[in-house]
């Protein structure tokens, strides 16, 4: 199902329960009910749950965007250390050369073929993909350079693969998601209170009323989508790409 179709289910079914409660409740109220008899306190602690709960719905956004900000930067990091993998190899003997771009070539095909949908399914790395980022390891450090530029070249050969063993790593850990179920239990109870609050305000059958009723809802009911969106930075819509290896390495991907 196309998230958009999901996004627009969510708030149409949110606006469409707080319309109908709306309508039903009015029809209990008496002719003679006065909606400005609603006592202070009811307005002052509607306005602070409604700031509270505003402030930690921002707070969930900016959390689960800087996550996929930082998936998106273990990429870039993984395929720059790679990209440097296979530039730096070039003063190696040719046949040593070869066999070390080629692991490389194989391995960033696999990220881009196979194992960013098992992240996006499953949330975790691949075995194969361990497998061969380790032989690419093991082509450079195995290597005993034979002349004074090629030892110039093996350290810092070494530490880019690291590197990139290293944003790999944290690339498998923002692959799941991120936001434990004790936030969301809250920010749902949250939104339940905040909304139904609004009933204590003697919402009215007017066509003003019961729009701004509807978009308060819609608008809860999107700001749960787009954290339950960016929750998962490589399994949903707005998620992180794998933009840096398809630019640095076009022909693994032919």
């Amino acid at each position: 199902m196309s998230e958009w179709l999901v996004l627009s289910i969510a708030m149409a079914s949110a606006c469409a329960v707080v319309l109908t409660i709306a309508v039903l409740n009015n029809r209990r109220i008496a002719d003679d009910d006065d909606p400005s008899e609603t006592p202070d306190v009811i307005e002052y602690m509607t306005m602070m749950i409604g700031v509270v709960y505003a402030i930690v719905l921002g707070l969930a956004i900016a959390g689960v965007w800087e996550g996929r900000g930082a998936a998106q930067e273990s990429v870039r990091l993984e395929a720059q250390a790679l990209h440097e993998v296979q530039a730096r190899s070039s003063v190696y003997p040719a046949e040593v050369r070869d066999r070390i771009r080629a692991g490389v070539d194989a391995y960033v095909t696999h990220v881009i073929g196979t194992e960013w949908k098992v992240m996006a399914d499953k949330g975790t790395l691949t075995e194969r993909g361990t497998e061969l980022l380790n032989r690419v390891r093991a082509d450079v450090t195995e290597y005993e350079p034979r002349t004074d530029h090629e030892g110039q070249a093996y350290q810092p050969l070494v530490d880019q693969v690291a590197a990139a063993d290293d944003a790999r790593t944290s690339r498998g850990q923002n692959a799941g998601e991120t936001m434990p179920g004790v936030v969301w239990f809250g920010l749902i109870i949250g939104a339940l209170v905040t909304v139904g609050l609004i009933f204590t305000l003697q919402i009215r059958r007017t066509f003003r009323e019961l729009l701004l009723a509807g978009l308060f809802s819609a608008l809860i009911a999107f700001l749960l989508f787009l954290i339950w969106d960016f929750d998962a930075p490589f399994g949903r819509g707005i998620s992180a790409t794998a933009e840096p290896f398809l630019d640095l390495f076009p022909e693994a991907t032919r």
